[in-house]
């Protein structure tokens, strides 16, 4: 969701800049700057970001500088403008304790709503000049999205073949983990029968310990993470607006890390699990990220 954009056109003699800044967020959360010229159009302006951004923490602001000579306007200073911006800063000055600036006059007048002119009305032409700027600032906000998008990508691949290098790795030391875990009980039962002078019986031993290693069995968690990771890497290449589905997908991933780091009882695997659950922390991190 993180880009930028930046548009600016010329109407007789207003030079209008339009800036768009985007950062991740749950819901589309818009703040808007417009010079006060435009602010009748809102609601528009508004609109069309909705529609073309759908989700982010956006940032718009539209300024218009104007020229002198373009046309028959004159141009003068607004005075409960310039009265307001400098009593502002006056009062801020004052209440954090610190200095008036000497070129206080100077910085007001560079404000550019300090300034209007004879002919402050808008034309339906004007408007849609506007428009027109306020869609290329968006176009190349979504361009530098997909170029991010693009990147994210990448290392969301680089993460899924990661983890699944260590799920591989997990078979190597599968056998020998429940060998080891019979042996220990085996061992176990053995001492407490000597030390307790009693009979096992080997056979519902047997049963007992099948039902108990059948419980530490990890095959259905290996085979779930594995689709979770090819549902993932499909879900990037097929689908629009992915961002909320792909931190579902690696909720889904995680709990079944967490399921094989309860049932691994290895340290092997267990270092294995740390691993992969920390480059699945690093998906989540970024994912926040997509749209």
């Amino acid at each position: 969701m993180t880009g930028y954009g930046k548009a600016e056109c010329d109407f007789g003699c207003r030079h209008i800049i339009i800036e768009v800044k985007s950062l991740n967020s749950k819901q589309l959360d818009l703040q808007m700057r417009t010079a006060s010229l435009y602010r009748s159009h809102d609601i528009e302006f508004r609109n069309i970001i909705v529609e073309r951004l759908l989700r982010g923490k956006v940032d718009l602001s539209i300024q218009v500088e104007h020229r002198h000579g373009t046309d028959n306007s004159i141009t003068m200073i607004n005075e409960p403008v310039f009265l307001d911006y400098k009593q502002s800063i006056e009062r801020l000055c004052k209440n954090n304790s610190m200095p008036l600036p000497d070129n206080i006059t100077e910085i007001v007048l560079r404000i550019p709503d300090v300034y209007k002119q004879d002919n402050d009305e808008v034309s339906d032409e004007e408007i849609k000049a506007v428009l027109s700027t306020l869609n290329a600032a968006l176009d190349n906000l979504i361009e530098f999205r997909k170029q991010e998008g693009d990147s994210l990508k990448r290392m969301f691949y680089n993460k899924l073949k990661a983890i699944e290098g260590y799920l591989k790795d997990v078979e190597q030391y599968e056998h020998a983990r429940l060998e080891h875990i019979r042996m220990r009980l085996n061992e176990g039962l053995d001492k407490l029968a000597q030390m307790q002078k009693i009979d096992v019986d080997r056979s519902r031993l047997e049963q007992e310990m099948i039902f108990y290693i059948e419980k530490l069995d990890i095959n259905e968690e290996k085979v779930r993470l594995k689709n979770h990771l090819e549902y993932f890497a499909a879900t990037m290449e097929n689908e629009d607006n992915i961002g909320k589905k792909l931190g579902f997908i690696a909720q889904e991933m995680g709990r079944e890390i967490n399921t094989l780091g309860s049932k691994s009882n290895q340290s092997d695997m267990q270092i294995l699990v740390v691993k992969m659950k920390d480059e699945l922390e690093q998906i989540k991190e970024q994912v926040l990220n997509v749209l």
